[in-house]
Parts: C-alpha cells; sequence; structure tokens
C-alpha cells in the first residue's frame, strides 16, 4: 500500500476530462509544471503515454480510452465515500445544482425555482446550462444533475418523470395588427414569421402541418432561441410560433400578447431526467420535489 497513490487516479480523471494538462491543472488547483510532472508518474506507473500530441491538442491512447469510465467511477465513489456526512435540511445544504434547460424555460420556471431556493434552500446555487448536445453522459458523469425537457432516448438506467404537457402559442407584438381580431389560419399563413432553430433551419414541422391544410408560409428571420425570437416580434408586424408556458411569460415580461395557433399542432410532454445515483441526495431530491411542484401549478395548460 505504500506505494498506492489513489491522487493519481484523480489526477487521471481530470486529464482524460479536459485533454490537456493546462486545463487538468486549473481543475485540481495545480500549477501546470506540476500536472506535467503528474502525467509523468502515470505514464510510468500504466506503462502507456495516456495522452500523446495530436496537432496542437492531446488526444488519449486507446489504453486511456479502456480506462477512461473506469477510473471516473472510481474517483466518484471514492469522492462519495471520503465525503462528510451530508445535510438532509434544505437550509443546511451547500451545493451548486446544474439544470440542463430549453432556454423557454427560464423566464417561467427559472424564476419561480430560484425563489423557492432562496426561501427554502438558501446555500444552493442554480446553474442554468443551455440545451445543445443532450447526450446520456453528462446525467452519468454529473455534468448535468437534472435536464428539463422534451426527452428522447435516454438509456435504461436513466430517470424520467413528466411534468406536464405543453401546447404551441403564437407570439406577435401589442402594437401590430395580429394582435387585434381573431386569428385565422389564412391570418397567420399571410403574415412574417420568425423561426427558432439552433442550428438556423428554416423549415420545421410546422410547415407540414400548414401544407396539410393548403397554405405555406414565409419565414423572414431565424433566431437561436424563443427570448430572441419574441424582442424581434415585438418591435415588427412578425410572428413567431413557441411552446404556450413560454408564450405566457413573454406576455407577461415583454411588449407581445399570446395568441392561440390556429391550427391543430400535436401536445408535447415536458419531463426531468437525471441519473439514479442521485436517487437520495438530499439537494438533488429537494431539486426534483420542487420542480414538480412547481410544474403542477399553473406552469402547463393554463390560459394567457
Amino acid at each position: 500500500m505504500a506505494d498506492l497513490d489513489l491522487n493519481l487516479l484523480v489526477a487521471l480523471d481530470a486529464l482524460l476530462r479536459e485533454g490537456s494538462v493546462a486545463r487538468a491543472a486549473d481543475r485540481l488547483g495545480l500549477s501546470a509544471p506540476a500536472m506535467s510532472r503528474t502525467l509523468t508518474r502515470i505514464r510510468t506507473a500504466l506503462g502507456d503515454p495516456v495522452l500523446v500530441r495530436a496537432g496542437r491538442g492531446l488526444v488519449p491512447t486507446p489504453r486511456a480510452l479502456a480506462l477512461q469510465e473506469k477510473v471516473r467511477a472510481v474517483v466518484r465513489d471514492a469522492t462519495a465515500l471520503l465525503a462528510p456526512g451530508t445535510p438532509t435540511a434544505p437550509e443546511q445544504l451547500t451545493r451548486t445544482l446544474t439544470l440542463r434547460v430549453n432556454d423557454g424555460v427560464i423566464p417561467l420556471l427559472g424564476t419561480t425555482l430560484h425563489q423557492r431556493a432562496r426561501a427554502e434552500a438558501p446555500g444552493l446555487t442554480l446553474r442554468f446550462v443551455a440545451e445543445g448536445l443532450e447526450d446520456v453522459e453528462s446525467l452519468r458523469d454529473g455534468e448535468v444533475d437534472l435536464d428539463i425537457g422534451v426527452q428522447g432516448a435516454l438509456g435504461p438506467e436513466i430517470r424520467v418523470q413528466r411534468l406536464g404537457e405543453e401546447s404551441f402559442m403564437c407570439l406577435v407584438g401589442r402594437a401590430s395588427p395580429l394582435a387585434r381580431g381573431r386569428l385565422t389560419l389564412e391570418r397567420f399563413a399571410r403574415a412574417e414569421h420568425v423561426g427558432v432553430s439552433r442550428r438556423g433551419k428554416l423549415r420545421t414541422p410546422l410547415d407540414d402541418v400548414l401544407e396539410q391544410h393548403g397554405h405555406s408560409r414565409r419565414v423572414t428571420a431565424v433566431v437561436p432561441n424563443m427570448l430572441a425570437a419574441a424582442a424581434l416580434v415585438a418591435g415588427t408586424d412578425a410572428v413567431t410560433t413557441v411552446n404556450g408556458a413560454f408564450a405566457r411569460a413573454a406576455a407577461r415580461l415583454m411588449p407581445v400578447k399570446a395568441r392561440p395557433v390556429p391550427l391543430p399542432l400535436p401536445r408535447v410532454t415536458v419531463a426531468q431526467a437525471w441519473h439514479p445515483r442521485f436517487d437520495r441526495d438530499p439537494a438533488h431530491v429537494w431539486l426534483r420535489r420542487t420542480v414538480k411542484a412547481l410544474c403542477e401549478g399553473p406552469m402547463f395548460g393554463a390560459t394567457p
């Protein structure tokens, strides 16, 4: 046991996560020279280069890739084993919780969740990160504590809890002619449209539904998120189609009006997802329970 240094596993985990000596050093609070010396010790212990130069960066060797998940699991379990007793009362919790959410959720759920955290668990910090690569690995690795949104195939080990069903609504500027009178299918189709797509797509399933009803639309702008879409239509005569929860929140916060979509668009199911190792974690239990309670309120299905 005298030759066993578990710190090498911690360092190896950081190196494999970051793929950089400098970033791994920052992650562990070490200097770059100290991390370089540690990497040399790891290479000697494994008899493998672990990380090799590729252009300006470093890439893991096949041996390192084969060890990556095992090393990560050992470090995670050792950290949990050696951690001091975890408080269970919300007011005693001190933790940063990372939530991956659709940008439209933050103005609605984010506000009330933040208020509830300040009142019940002031030691918690809520870190909201945007949707992007909705991968399972980030839930497994603990990079994301809770994923809130429309869930795809996440794997059999991921826990998923339904929060509610959401419909779609239109947003128009309060001064726009589309804010007055009945928003018919013909007026909706003739209007200029602002699309929402992280990848800049001009066509969405909405176009398919429109064509089924004998109409098409002209998309004059595409923005990466619903907040930008709401800001754009607020000062124009254009219309954008977003989820109803966001539309209702935006209508309270911005000079826009929420209107029903004059098309039979399908509703979507919103759920929260997490890794089962957090099932009994007090901070995580508080977070999931609070999110569920808030979503059972007026978040889904309320009238604008």
